[in-house]
């Protein structure tokens, strides 16, 4: 028992000892929250060992390699290189290879530390995920596989300008058209023609601005989405207005991708819109932009009340001031969005709207 008991540190088994930990000190955030990133930092992400959070480095410790993780990405089933155990585990190899160097460094040696991408980790890998958030719904000792992929991320996209083509035509379009699309000729205010919108230019004085989003405005066959959400507010009697032309990108998908430079531009453009028109609750359409403006704008000082638009349809339709009526009969399964579900726990409300309409049989 004394001998295993030595041997445990230098073991697999350290993970008996560091998962209790890491479930205690484990992020109390939505899970979907990304941490903040210092932009007056030295470096940015995290290029080597030195670069993670301490958590993430015991992410690796804790890591049990049972493998629940991989086997619910949806990146691995697919038959990419990502697998979010190697991730946890690489992190762990690549601090034990480095640690030698770091404490070189420090005593004023001159070993050099190995390079991070190599053996468990690859840039590949890191580029495959998706953020979906299923290694961390499954894993049984809370480790956080999505922090550490997007601070390599931030370290590849900040330090080194190395990201796919995909990624960096979206960061381009968000530099310079405010959205990620490419090839779209709509307008953000397109969708409002004969519906009567109004902008909070126009009017300020309502009870939700309706956060459109990207997708909703600029996609042809997105802005049905739109026009109902507008048409059914209507209906409700809801004081509603938008930001029109105001509106930009929330900063998400640069978030996801790495560039925390850009998305702090963005949501710090959107926060200046809100506050000028006094926005105290936001109504959106995009599950990514529910997550972003709810959980990570604070981070910038921008605190509202915001609600995904099944949560206000549900609310509307459980206080009387809209009830279905049209029977709709089929039979329908709801797909939850993985930002929705997974990243804010939010299962009901859709569900609920379902049941209401008459004729619609829910199968889970």
């Amino acid at each position: 028992i004394l001998g295993f008991g030595i041997y445990i540190p230098f073991s697999k088994h350290m993970h008996m000892i560091a998962a209790p930990v890491n479930v205690i000190f484990r992020s109390l955030e939505a899970r979907g929250t990304l941490p903040p990133m210092d932009m007056e930092a030295e470096s940015f992400g995290a290029g080597s060992a030195q670069g993670f959070s301490w958590k993430s480095l015991l992410d690796g410790y804790a890591c049990a390699v049972c493998g629940r993780c991989t086997s619910v990405c949806p990146a691995s089933l697919t038959g990419k290189t990502l697998s979010p155990m190697h991730i946890a585990e690489g992190i762990k190899e690549h601090l034990a290879e480095a640690g030698p160097a770091i404490i070189s460094a420090n005593t004023g040696g001159d070993a050099k530390e190995k390079p991070l991408f190599g053996g468990m980790l690859s840039e590949e890998a890191v580029w495959d995920c998706v953020t979906c958030g299923a290694c961390m719904e499954e894993c049984p000792v809370m480790v956080e596989h999505v922090d550490s992929i997007v601070e390599m991320r931030r370290n590849l996209v900040m330090e080194q300008t190395k990201m796919p083509e995909t990624a960096q035509a979206v960061l381009v379009n968000l530099e310079q058209r405010g959205h990620p699309w490419r090839g779209t000729q709509a307008t953000r205010t397109d969708w409002m023609e004969g519906l009567d919108v109004k902008t909070m230019a126009e009017d300020s004085e309502v009870e939700v601005l309706l956060w459109v989003g990207c997708t909703p405005a600029l996609n042809e066959s997105n802005q049905r989405v739109a026009k109902a959400m507008a048409s059914l507010l209507k209906v409700a009697g809801v004081t509603f207005a938008v930001l029109g032309s105001e509106e930009t990108c929330s900063g998400d998908p640069a978030r996801r991708i790495g560039n925390e430079y850009l998305f702090q531009i963005l949501a710090q453009q959107n926060i200046l819109n809100f506050n000028k028109y006094k926005v105290k609750k936001i109504l959106t359409l995009c599950p990514h932009c529910f997550n972003t403006i709810k959980n990570e704008y604070p981070q910038l000082g921008g605190d509202y009340e915001v609600l995904h638009y099944t949560e206000f349809v549900d609310e509307l339709i459980q206080k009387g001031r809209i009830k279905p009526l049209k029977s709709v009969n089929i039979a329908m399964t709801y797909h939850d969005s993985c930002y929705m579900g997974r990243h804010n726990e939010i299962y009901e409300p859709p569900r609920r709207i379902a049941r209401s309409i008459p004729g619609l049989k829910l199968v889970e």
